[in-house]
C-alpha cells in the first residue's frame, strides 16, 4: 500500500511537471497602420492614424488584433493590459486560450516606428530579447523566447533596409508568421539570416486582419502542418475577402520558396 501511494505521488508529479511544461506563448508584433508614415494606399483618416492605437485598422478597429481576438472570438480570453518600458510600444495586452495553456502577448508599435517594430521581431525570430512577464506566480516567456512570433502590418521591407545584428545559431529555431504584403518576397532574406521557421506568408497583397492571424494560431496549436496551417488561412480570408478560394490558396505559403 506505502509503494503504492509513492507511485501515485510520483505520477502526479510527472503530470504536473508534463502539462506546466505545455504552456506556449505566442508574441504578435503589430505596426499600426499609418497614413503618414508608410508606404500604403491611404485609409481612412481615424483609422490610419498610426499613433492611436484605439481605432487603428489593425488593432482597434473591427479586424484589428485587439478587437477581434477581444471582442469577436471566444477562443481567447482577455487577460489584462501591460505597461511596456518601449517607447514605441503604444499598447500592450495579453490574452489566454480559454481552454489551453497557451498566452498572446500583442504589441501596437506606433506607425511611424514600423523599422524598429520589424527589427525587433527578426530579433525575437533570432531568439533575441528575451522578455519574461510575470502573470499570476506564473513566468511566461516572450520576445527571443516565446514559441511563435508573428509580424502584422505593412510590409515596411519594399521601403526600407533593417540592420540586425543575428546570431549565427540558435538554440531553438522559431515559428513565425508574417502577415504583410509580399511577405515570402522581401522577408526570406531575414528570417533565413533569423534561423526561423516560416509556418505562413504571402505572396502578394493583402490586407492583414487578425481573422487569419487566429486560424494560423488555432492551426499551430493543434501541430499542424505548414501546409494545413496555409489551407486554414486561405480558407477563412476567402470567408471575409470573398476573393475566391484559388486566389486565396495562391495568396497564402509556407516555407520557403523552391
Amino acid at each position: 500500500m506505502k509503494i503504492n501511494k509513492v507511485l501515485l505521488l510520483f505520477l502526479m508529479l510527472v503530470l504536473s511537471a508534463k502539462s506546466y511544461g505545455q504552456t506556449k506563448t505566442i508574441h504578435v508584433y503589430v505596426a499600426l497602420c499609418d497614413n503618414k508614415f508608410q508606404g500604403i494606399v491611404p485609409v481612412p483618416e481615424k483609422i490610419g492614424n498610426g499613433k492611436d492605437p484605439r481605432l487603428n485598422l489593425y488593432w482597434g478597429a473591427g479586424y484589428g488584433v485587439k478587437s477581434y481576438l477581444k471582442l469577436k472570438t471566444k477562443d481567447w480570453k482577455f487577460i489584462k493590459q501591460l505597461k511596456s518600458s518601449n517607447p514605441y510600444i503604444l499598447d500592450r495586452i495579453l490574452f489566454k486560450h480559454a481552454t489551453k495553456e497557451v498566452y498572446i502577448l500583442a504589441d501596437a508599435y506606433d506607425g511611424e516606428q514600423i523599422k524598429p517594430c520589424i527589427e525587433d521581431f527578426l530579433k525575437a525570430s533570432n531568439t533575441q530579447n528575451p522578455l519574461k512577464i510575470e502573470i499570476d506566480s506564473k513566468d511566461l516567456n516572450f520576445g527571443g523566447n516565446a514559441d511563435l512570433l508573428a509580424y502584422i502590418g505593412h510590409d515596411g521591407l519594399m521601403d526600407f533596409d533593417v540592420n540586425v545584428g543575428y546570431k549565427k545559431t540558435n538554440k531553438k529555431q522559431k515559428d513565425v508568421i508574417v502577415l504583410a504584403c509580399y511577405s515570402r518576397n522581401f522577408f526570406s532574406p531575414e528570417i533565413k539570416k533569423a534561423n526561423a521557421n516560416p509556418i505562413l506568408w504571402t505572396t502578394h497583397l493583402m490586407a492583414p486582419e487578425a481573422y487569419t492571424l487566429k486560424s494560423a494560431i488555432d492551426g499551430w496549436i493543434n501541430n499542424e502542418s505548414g501546409k494545413q496551417i496555409d489551407e486554414r488561412a486561405a480558407q477563412v480570408y476567402n470567408k471575409y475577402q470573398k476573393c475566391g478560394i484559388k486566389g486565396a490558396r495562391n495568396l497564402f505559403t509556407t516555407g520557403f520558396k523552391k
